[in-house]
């Protein structure tokens, strides 16, 4: 299995996510109705898999062939066998790292879903501190089992996305700007 390791937070990861979603930009042009940093890297000061998370929100993520080459030319790899309906995944591995590419359909709640648990994290310090402690202690759990490690891991992310949900609701969260 996959080993898992949880890297201390680096700022190198909002640079990484800056280049490659200027590559992203340039490629697919207004395909690309938004581009966001998401998942743990995109949250300054979490400890975090060395993986960047990448959401591509499109009007429309069918046929893939639509902006599946765009992709291609920036090295991603469409994982056609990734079980969540909602998305297409692509996969990115080079010098610089592994890039998980997450395309959606915008204005869905698994589109909104990432962009509400990004930014809940980003304002409550506490609770990402909690997540982070959480993570760090089934990594080491699960350190050879990347996908137990993803499964144990869902009662801690429900948990905050219980509370990001309230959040949202009490302030009026909406999306913002995208990151691109």
């Amino acid at each position: 299995m996959d080993e898992v390791h949880i890297s201390p937070y680096s700022a190198r990861w909002a640079q990484w996510f800056t280049e490659e979603a200027a590559l992203l930009r340039t490629v697919l042009g207004d395909q690309a109705l938004r581009i966001d940093h998401i998942g743990s890297t995109s949250i300054p000061g979490l400890s975090a898999k060395p993986v960047l998370d990448i959401q591509v929100s499109l009007a429309f993520i069918e046929p893939v062939t639509a902006y599946l080459g765009n992709l291609e030319q920036l090295g991603y790899r469409w994982i056609r066998e990734n079980p969540e309906k909602t998305k297409r995944f692509f996969l990115k591995i080079s010098d610089a790292g592994r890039v998980h590419l997450h395309g959606r359909n915008i204005g869905t709640w698994h589109q909104q879903f990432p962009l509400l648990f990004r930014d809940y994290l980003r304002q409550h310090p506490d609770a990402c501190s909690i997540y982070a402690s959480e993570k760090r202690r089934l990594a080491a759990a699960y350190q050879n089992n990347r996908l137990a490690y993803m499964e144990a891991k869902n009662q801690i992310f429900w948990h905050i996305q219980y509370l990001a949900d309230r959040w949202a609701s009490e302030t009026g969260w909406e999306t913002g700007p995208s990151d691109a």
